[in-house]
């Protein structure tokens, strides 16, 4: 690793009312919005450089996050390419007056770092170091080539 560059970012902060949808939980778009704050931050810190979000692949709302519970995102770089980054971000809740978090969405995002003209730039490469971080960017790698195979049947359906 880098000196300065840190491959994790988490966040924590109370779910509030005006995340509140239909339902009384908070709204999957805000959801959305948070981890893809989180993952930026994670993949601009990483590389030093303005990204932008290019895919996003598995999103699961596994269980609703109510509102007043503390919402915490971990964005953790899983793998580098010439320019881009994945990163898996996971989102957890837990009721502020016990303190348990629960796994509640979860997805992978790939960044690509970009110049001062907005062209892609490459980054610096990371490399797994424990175990767990190795089966983590293996899984990042399928994912990536599983989401180029959906992204060439998605221009394949909008050509037709």
């Amino acid at each position: 690793m880098m000196a300065g560059h840190d491959h994790e970012f988490t966040m924590r902060f109370l779910a509030g009312a005006a995340d509140r949808n239909i339902y009384g939980n908070v709204h999957g778009g805000s959801m959305m919005k948070w981890m893809d704050e989180a993952a930026y931050a994670c993949a601009a810190g990483w590389c030093g450089l303005p990204c932008v979000t290019v895919s996003v692949s598995g999103i699961v709302f596994h269980k609703p996050v109510t509102v007043g519970h503390i919402v915490e995102l971990r964005a953790r770089l899983v793998r580098t390419g010439r320019t881009s980054m994945a990163v898996a971000v996971n989102v957890l809740s837990a009721d502020p007056r016990h303190g348990r978090y629960e796994q509640t969405t979860s997805c992978m995002m790939v960044f690509v770092a970009i110049d001062e003209e907005g062209r892609p730039t490459p980054v610096p490469k990371w490399t797994a170091q424990t175990p767990e971080e190795q089966a983590l960017q293996a899984q990042a790698t399928r994912l990536v080539e599983l989401g180029e195979q959906i992204q060439a049947e998605l221009r394949a359906f909008e050509a037709a």
